[in-house]
């Protein structure tokens, strides 16, 4: 087992910062729903501090295969598989490093979600041991920007408290499922699919006409998620154009995309919406395109808008590409 102070942290203040966070989840079930407010906002923070804690145990030759600058170009990538690094979780960390990479999912994950996450990469990855994590930037540096990475089938998962202002999830984020790698028309056990069945009940709102502009034939590559700006556009109906209960059921369908995530996170992707003249700038567009079981129920659809892209595509399993930023002209790249 590995002497944690020889490296400047010691096993006490790793075992402080873990129970701060599991004690952080605990207490949220507890309050009335009027004062979860606080103690889940005050959470946030905490995935931060444990990646600060992670930085600060790793040795030379731990930091030498995880650790990238701050500019360097895989912090930006996204992708629907990929290892950003070699080692998976399980080769380069010791078990209670192992555990930090636990709490700092924990933490960037809402407590109904967690074990739903968790259940997703023991389907298609074999478990969060066998993901990759990288980290970019230094905590302790005079800019402190850093950014934790979690990679692997179906995952990119970002924390960053914030470095980079600019993006919600510190940058374009993956996930899916694939309980079966072609799925039944219902997607049983994919634990992503009542948000398309949230998406599809604004489509069965929609008038005629109003499904007639929704719906579309072919949909562009779910990888295409460059942000167009306020020039752009945008396929399928715009959320300005529907009436006050279509407008509910958006409101409804953003609620189900947001709640896997931690509250600060899903505020900060209200906020860049906002920053982007709001819900109304949004379009909205279904695609016949892969209608598994031809039951229009529709498996690909798409939430684009001057600075938001959500790409969900459910054929033949979950794939969903995601990227919202304050100001597109400032957005990261990404492959």
């Amino acid at each position: 087992m590995k002497d944690f102070s020889s490296d400047g942290v010691s096993r006490r203040k790793f075992l402080q910062t873990v129970g701060g966070i599991a004690l952080g989840s605990a207490t949220v079930g507890l309050l009335p729903a009027e004062a979860q407010t606080v103690p889940r906002v005050a959470k946030s923070p905490q995935a931060e501090t444990l990646v600060k804690t992670l930085f600060e145990s790793l040795t030379p030759k731990q930091k030498e295969t995880i650790c990238m600058p701050w500019e360097h170009p895989k912090r930006s990538m996204v992708g629907a598989n990929w290892a950003i690094v070699k080692p998976t979780i399980s080769e380069i960390f010791t078990a209670d490093q192992q555990k930090m990479v636990e709490g700092i999912l924990r933490g960037v994950t809402s407590e109904e979600w967690y074990p739903r996450v968790l259940e997703q990469m023991k389907h298609d990855g074999g478990g969060l041991e066998e993901y990759h994590v990288a980290l970019f930037g230094d905590p302790k540096s005079a800019s402190g920007k850093f950014e934790w990475v979690l990679t692997g089938r179906h995952v990119t998962l970002r924390a960053d408290g914030h470095s980079n202002a600019n993006a919600a999830f510190g940058g374009p984020i993956f996930y899916g499922h694939a309980p079966k790698d072609t799925e039944d028309p219902s997607h049983p056990g994919n634990v992503y699919w009542q948000q398309a069945q949230q998406a599809n009940a604004v489509f069965q709102a929609l008038d005629g006409k109003q499904r007639a502009v929704a719906l579309r034939d072919k949909a562009p590559r779910e990888d295409q998620i460059k942000l167009q700006g306020k020039s752009g556009e945008f396929a399928g109906i715009a959320i300005g154009e529907l009436s006050k209960d279509q407008k509910k059921l958006v409101q409804k369908t953003m609620q189900s995309l947001l709640s896997p995530y931690r509250p600060s996170d899903a505020s900060d992707a209200m906020k860049a919406i906002e920053a982007n003249g709001g819900l109304d700038k949004i379009h909205l567009a279904f695609y016949k395109q892969e209608d598994l079981g031809s039951d229009g129920v529709w498996d690909i659809w798409r939430l684009e808008g001057p600075a938001l892209v959500w790409h969900f595509r459910g054929a033949p399993h979950v794939h969903t590409w995601v990227n919202i930023a304050k100001d597109a002209k400032l957005a990261d790249g990404h492959t």
